[in-house]
Order: C-alpha cells, then structure tokens, then sequence
C-alpha cells in the first residue's frame, strides 16, 4: 500500500472487520482516518492478508462464486498443423470477501481501494484448452470495493487446442472453444458466473480490436456444464468463440493467377490443331502453373485437404489432358492425311450422329469439305484435291472399313471431323470448368 498514516489522532472513524477462525469471531476496530488525504496504514488489513491462503467464507459449506468475463482483443495466429489458437485476452474475475467492508460515508467517500494481488486470496481459474504456462506479469493490483467485492483483471496470452476444419479455405469459419474452470475447487465450494452478457464481451472486443489481420472474430455465445473428474464434480463455463478468416490475400495470391493460367490454356483452343506451335504453348503454359504450384504451398494449411488444393489439382489434370489432346490431334491429322486408317463403324455412326444439321454438337459440317474449312494450307502433308477425289479404297481396305465404299478423301475427312470433335469437347470443358469455378468462388465467399 501506498502512504503513510498519521501519528497522531484527527477525527476517527473506523473500519469493522470480522474473521471467524475456528468457530470464534474476533473483531478488530481499524482507524482509517485521513483515507483520502495520508494513504492507508497497510497495518490496518494486515489481518485480512495474512489470511490469503485460505478461501474466504464465513462458512466452509458456503461455495464461493466467481463470476467471470473476458475481452478478446487480438487474434495472434491460428496454426492448421498444429490444430492451435493463439489469442490474448483481458480476463476479469469478481468474487466477495465477506470479511472485507466499511462505510464510504466513514471513511472519506472511498469507495475501493486498489491492493497488490498477492495479499489476497486468488481462485485458480485457469482455461482447460490452454497448451502453456500463462505468462501473467508481475506486480498486477485488484481493487476492493466496500461492499468486499475483489475485482481482479489480468492480461493472458492464451495457446489453446482448437479443432480446425480448413475444408472450405480460404473461406472456412471456425469454431474455437475457451473454457474456464478450476482445478482445486469442485462445484461444493466454487461456482462460476458471468460478469457481463456475452453480446457486452463482442461489442468490447470489436471496440478494442488491435489487429486487422488474418482473422476476425464473428461472435461468441456460452454453455455452462459441469464436468466430472472420476466422482468430483467441477462447474465450469465455455465460451464459444467464432472467428472467419479474411479470404482477400488468398483470392489475389492463389486463385487469381490460377484462373488466369487455366484461362490463358483455354483460349489456345483458338489456334489451329495443326499449328506447330501449339503443343510447345501448352508445355510452357504447363511448367509455369507447376512453378506456382511449388511457390504457392507456403499459403497452404500444411495438413489437410482443403477444397482449393482440389482445385488446383483440377486445372492441373486439365492442363496435361489438353496437352494429351494436342499430341494426339496433331497425330491423328498427320496420319488421316498420309495414310488414313479404317475407321470402326461404331465411330462411323457417332460422327454421323453428331453431324447431323438438327443436332447441336462441336462439329456440323455442311457438304464435303466447306463445312471443315479445310484447305491443303492447313494441313500440312495434305494432297491436292485431285489426287484424292473419286480415288475408291481398295478391296481390302474397303472390307476394313466395313465395306461402306468411302473413298480416301472422305476417310481422310472422317477422322479430321473425329479429331476437331475432340478439340471442341475439350474446349467446352475448359469453359463449363472455368463457369462452375467462378460461380462457387462467388457463392464461398458471400456465405
């Protein structure tokens, strides 16, 4: 305590204090003249303090009630591996000393008086989630009303086990739990409560709020069970505390460039099949979305399997199914202009099934070749018309087809149709991917 009191008299007034050890009650007169003039005579609640170590009831069988609250005012890291919140928080307690009490009117309108918190009695609430010691600084002071109440605050920086879903990252909420209780004391000589409702513990913590990071806290609510430890049984208070995580950095960092990667792959759909060109556009399109891939796994939770590594792996898989496709389509050009092999009939009726004019399908070329476009220029390998028009397959190459009498422009025709059907497909996949990829970003994002 701080100040002096004075040697000599003034008007007194005095300060009661009743300690009942063993059944006797011992009443001691306290001069607390000149309160608010001379300080306070740490002599004058020596008795209380030298009880500390002990619960103060006037009766063991009474439980002594805690009532508790705490301000969330930064939310340090949430770590995915470890499965690990770490907060910190301005825990208050208040609890009644009943053998402290005086008359502000008495004793110069004093109405509390701020007391080192190691000369009283301090329950042990600590929270069960928590993974370290609380560092909690020294010299920390509670206040004492007149009515006995001890108001005690505390800063803590709490590591607590929470279990994380990233599923939907970057726009997964969490739910973490923070429950208070005590370790010495069951349910027959504490009770816990709370100080403030818990809708008074959000506003405050949005009010103080030191951080505008990673995370931002959505709410909290409460639950208030007890907890058997063998046959003891313990009160106890969990506060749930909900928090989102801000998806901006993760949207332009991670999903903007692969989508303009994906694309940049679709719109080489547009060059010709047969331009030479394209297989290496695809291959560099490809080493690139795998060097973001290997720079982007710092921004990744490191366990788990988040929606968006699901994604990824798509736009990969489609970026080496279309490269798959562009060697194979520039093959099958290559061979139906040299040497054209029989086409199976299944293969026949399909192309001619989507070809038909009533039908919405990738290809529908109108007669000949005007529906194709195609010219010797295209196709490099290709024979002029001439050469190719009215010359009938042979008799074994006409029975390998079926017998279907097609001549080897018209075979050669089949299997360019067969191979832009493939190339059109896959666009189109490309562009549904892209559309239903947007979309969920979209609906992730405002839910």
């Amino acid at each position: 305590m701080e100040g002096e009191w004075p040697p000599t008299g003034g008007f007194l007034l005095c300060l009661t204090v009743s300690l009942l050890v063993q059944g006797r009650a011992n009443t001691f007169t306290i001069n607390c003249s000149g309160f608010d003039q001379h300080g306070v005579n740490p002599a004058l609640f020596q008795a209380i303090f030298n009880q500390k170590d002990f619960r103060p009831v006037v009766n063991y069988s009474i439980p002594t009630r805690v009532n508790i609250s705490f301000t969330l005012s930064a939310i340090l890291e949430v770590n995915a591996q470890l499965q690990l919140l770490t907060s910190f928080l301005w825990v208050k307690m208040i609890w009644n000393n009943p053998f402290i009490s005086w008359n502000p009117k008495e004793c110069g309108n004093i109405n509390k008086l701020a007391v080192t918190a190691e000369n009283l009695w301090l329950p042990d609430i600590f929270i069960v989630e928590s993974t370290d010691v609380e560092q909690i600084p020294e010299g920390l002071s509670a206040y004492m009303t007149h009515k006995g109440d001890i108001v005690y605050n505390k800063p803590a920086r709490v590591t607590s086990i929470c279990s994380l879903d990233i599923f939907y990252f970057p726009f997964d909420q969490q739910n973490c739990t923070l429950t208070f209780s005590s370790f010495i004391y069951t349910a027959e000589n504490m009770l816990l409560g709370l100080d403030r409702e818990v809708w008074e513990m959000v506003d405050t913590s949005h009010d103080i709020a030191r951080t505008q990071g990673e995370w931002e806290l959505l709410g909290i609510s409460k639950a208030t069970p007890k907890m058997f430890v063998g046959s003891r049984l313990f009160d106890r208070i969990v506060f749930f505390v909900a928090i989102r995580r801000r998806p901006s950095l993760y949207i332009i960092n991670l999903l903007v460039p692969s989508s303009f990667l994906i694309a940049i792959d679709a719109l080489s759909f547009y060059l010709p099949a047969e331009n030479e060109n394209r297989a290496p556009f695809k291959i560099t399109l490809l080493l690139g979305y795998n060097v973001f891939l290997l720079r982007m796994n710092d921004l990744l939770p490191a366990s788990g399997a988040p929606l968006i590594s699901v994604y990824f792996a798509l736009c990969l898989s489609l970026m080496v199914l279309s490269l798959l496709e562009t060697i194979f389509i520039t093959y099958l050009l290559h061979l139906a202009t040299t040497q054209p092999p029989p086409m199976p009939q299944w293969l026949h009726s399909l192309l001619l099934h989507c070809t038909s004019p009533r039908r919405c399908c990738p290809t529908a070329p109108q007669k000949g070749n005007k529906g194709l476009d195609l010219t010797p220029a295209h196709l490099p390998g290709l024979k002029e018309p001439g050469e190719l028009v009215g010359k009938e397959l042979g008799p074994r190459e006409a029975e390998r087809n079926g017998g279907s009498g097609l001549t080897r422009a018209q075979l050669t025709d089949l299997w360019m149709q067969f191979g832009y059907m493939i190339d059109t497909f896959l666009f189109r996949l490309y562009l549904l991917f892209l559309a239903f990829s947007i979309s969920t970003v979209i609906v992730l994002w405002n839910t």
